[in-house]
């Protein structure tokens, strides 16, 4: 059960957290550690789910991470600006690459929703990294797939992720 990993993997979680928070904006009004509660939350609600180890939670983690930040996200922007994402520019690292926002999280939702139909395990791999900070090695064991996969897995998605968040709407 997630109470029984949250002691073990709390601290990493909280790693994660902060990492990802301290590239958004300086006035964010989500703090580390109310993400970190938030997805505990979640976590432990899941009833359906027969955890396997410390990296299939953190797997499970980042889906939940990845949900409060862009309801989040879809909330703040809703409340600014009546909504609406427009394109962004990403540089080639995904992972700390820009000083994400309101939009730029939505809009890389969105372009990962539309990779997941494409292809689901590109998608995992993408949301692992960038909103949990797993390594190669802990992506490969949660997905049962080798390093190497992933890390070709990895590269690709970057670069349609990348296309598909710098080409002009229309």
């Amino acid at each position: 059960m997630a109470e029984d990993f949250m002691p073990l993997v709390y601290d990493d979680l909280r790693r994660q957290a902060h990492r990802f928070l301290r590239r958004e904006r300086e006035n964010h009004t989500l703090q580390t550690t109310g993400l970190v509660h938030e997805a505990y939350i979640r976590l432990i609600d899941q009833k359906h789910v027969t955890w396997q180890n410390r990296a299939h939670f953190f797997g499970i983690a980042s889906q939940m991470m990845r949900r409060i930040l862009v309801n989040y996200a879809v909330e703040r922007s809703r409340e600014k600006r009546g909504g609406g994402a427009p394109r962004i520019t990403l540089s080639e690292a995904i992972p700390g690459s820009c000083n994400e926002n309101e939009n730029e999280l939505i809009a890389l939702d969105q372009a990962l929703s539309r990779l997941e139909k494409l292809d689901e395990r590109q998608a995992r791999i993408v949301e692992m990294k960038y909103f949990t900070g797993l390594t190669i090695e802990e992506t490969a064991e949660v997905l049962s797939i080798s390093p190497a996969t992933v890390k070709r897995e990895w590269n690709m998605a970057k670069a349609w992720l990348h296309s598909e968040l710098t080409e002009p709407p229309g």
